[in-house]
């Protein structure tokens, strides 16, 4: 069962952020950083890890460095669910697929060599249903940190006006 966000305190959010840091952090570093001993902190990742929160620990990779020199966003239109996710893994050029609402069905996030590749693997998609490609300039923001959800650190930018 998922740990509640109102059972994570402070300490949890901290090590939360120093994981998604460096996650090859050692747990003594880690206890330093966030004002805890070592044993407290490796007990801490191990309840965050059984209770689903860390799901997992993974490096990230330069795509350019690995030989992909386009990186793009393909949105697919209204296919058959199962034919979708049967082509998307056996397609290894994808590397992230979300179902999503809206006009389309799918939004894939894919890693190419070159310009004839991305045609490659786009056509794959468009014998399907339709599909729109962007290729993917540079990234503001990537691999972003994640904390706890709090509905109070939500701020309004706008501020309703009320007829007085």
């Amino acid at each position: 069962m998922p740990t509640e966000v109102s059972e994570m305190d402070v300490y949890d959010s901290r090590i939360l952020a120093e994981l998604q840091r460096d996650a090859r952090i050692s747990m003594a570093e880690l206890g330093r950083r966030v004002h805890l001993s070592q044993p407290a902190v490796t007990e801490r990742v191990r309840k965050l890890e059984l209770n689903g929160v860390i799901k997992g620990y993974r490096a990230v990779v330069d795509f350019q460095q690995l030989g992909y020199g386009i990186r793009a966003i393909v949105r697919v239109g209204r296919a058959e669910y199962a034919r979708v996710v049967k082509l998307v893994e056996q397609t290894p050029e994808v590397i992230n697929a979300w179902n999503v609402t809206g006009e389309d069905s799918w939004v894939l996030e894919i890693a190419v060599i070159d310009v004839g590749h991305l045609d490659a693997v786009v056509t794959k998609f468009c014998i399907l249903t339709e599909t729109s490609t962007c290729i993917v300039l540079n990234a503001a923001r990537e691999n972003a940190t994640v904390l706890p959800a709090r509905r109070e650190n939500i701020k309004p930018t706008i501020r309703k006006v009320t007829g007085r």
